[in-house]
């Protein structure tokens, strides 16, 4: 059961909710204290086993017709593990937020919990936000970029017109990459009779949106404070990612695994060059 739940809490994306609000925290404060190790740890392991436990819970059906779940993508729960994935989900999530409710104060608290809200709203049984088109893509973004604007909040940050462009661009990367993941499941989420933005916009609609997404999200960074501007530029190899599939049919959707599998390398390289630049940012201000 601890390997399923290990697989089903997508290890390969840890990274990426806790080093946003690890970096924000960090980078608002200069401070590495409780609030700061709380945090990193819950959005590192617990957060995540919320948002891609409940997922894989009540996407089951789904998941069983889809081939690239049951590995690094993603686990197929048995049903006898639904109930227990559940109930380590509020097991490891209760603790974590209940510290960072007393560390934090009630601008603090909206954002955890908008973000909270968001992570079982996506996929919980009666809200489905992940069928929703459109609105499947912001709640996805927003499990991303939430823990950035938590971490700005509690250190009490001020939300100035370059950092607002900053998490916008966030923003619109964290829904031009759900589209594009989306697109993949077209035919195992119509199987299942599952919505989503890909599903019914179709596959190459969604690939364009994506597309356009990451560009404009370039263009938002270059109103962010030097040396953001070079940020622009990271945006360049997700759109490279999606070219070869700007005319994908929807018959073919699943070859825009190839591109996913490349989005999952891209990320660390490019997470990479994101800390160099806030290291730079943040020697030079």
């Amino acid at each position: 059961m601890i390997g399923q739940l290990f697989v089903s809490s997508r290890p390969l994306s840890w990274v990426n909710t806790a080093f946003p609000f690890g970096a924000a925290y960090l980078l608002a404060t200069g401070r590495l204290d409780a609030a700061f190790i709380i945090g990193v740890v819950y959005f590192l392991i617990p957060y995540n086993l919320a948002m891609y436990g409940i997922n894989d819970v009540f996407d089951y059906e789904s998941d069983m017709r889809n081939p690239r779940k049951g590995g690094v993508e993603g686990a197929v729960l048995a049903r006898e593990l639904h109930r227990p994935t559940l109930v380590a989900v509020v097991v490891t999530n209760v603790p974590f937020l209940v510290a960072l409710v007393l560390l934090g104060g009630p601008a603090s608290w909206l954002v955890l919990a908008v973000s909270v809200f968001a992570v079982v709203a996506y996929s919980l049984k009666g809200l489905r936000f992940k069928e929703r088109p459109v609105l499947d893509s912001v709640t996805s973004s927003v499990h991303f970029v939430s823990p950035a604007v938590y971490g700005l909040t509690l250190a009490d940050a001020s939300f100035t017109p370059a950092l607002v462009a900053l998490l916008g661009a966030y923003f619109l990367w964290g829904m031009a990459s759900h589209a594009f993941g989306a697109v993949q499941d077209v035919v195992a989420d119509r199987e299942a009779d599952i919505s989503s933005i890909a599903t019914v916009f179709g596959a190459r609609l969604t690939v364009r949106l994506a597309f356009a997404g990451y560009l404009l999200a370039g263009v938002l960074l270059l109103f962010t404070e030097w040396p953001g501007p070079l940020a622009a530029l990271l945006v360049l190899p997700y759109a490279a990612m999606c070219a070869p599939f700007l005319s994908i049919t929807d018959e073919r959707a699943e070859d825009a695994n190839r591109g996913w599998r490349k989005f999952l390398a891209i990320n660390f390289g490019v997470g990479f060059l994101v800390t160099m630049l806030l290291i730079w940012w943040a020697f030079i201000r």
